[in-house]
């Protein structure tokens, strides 16, 4: 289904709460995903803030490798509520937040 793995995405979110102190390393982090996994992740949050149901995952993937003309790492972190969004749209396409977040930070 998804290249990018649901702990990726939870680091991103992660550091998204941070990103005060650390918007160097998220920067870094996204940048080094491949071309598919910056859409997916862009997909995922274009989910969780409603832009698109789960449902329509596809049609968001098809949509984020179609509009990408700004680096991933400059759009997701102008996004306001990144943390929040790419949450909720792992949540939306039924991935336990609270498992992969507590897992990351090895609780």
């Amino acid at each position: 289904m998804l290249e990018i793995s649901a702990r990726k995405v939870a680091q991103v979110a992660m550091m998204a709460r941070e990103l005060d102190r650390a918007e160097g390393e998220l920067r870094a982090f996204i940048d080094r995903m491949s071309v598919d996994e910056q859409a997916e992740l862009t997909a995922i949050m274009w989910i969780g803030r409603g832009s698109f149901e789960a449902e329509e995952l596809s049609e968001a993937l098809a949509t984020a490798r179609s509009e990408a003309t700004t680096p991933t790492a400059d759009y997701l972190i102008g996004t306001p509520h990144l943390a929040d969004n790419i949450e909720a749209g792992l949540e939306a396409i039924g991935v336990d937040v609270g498992d992969i977040e507590d897992d990351v930070i090895g609780r």
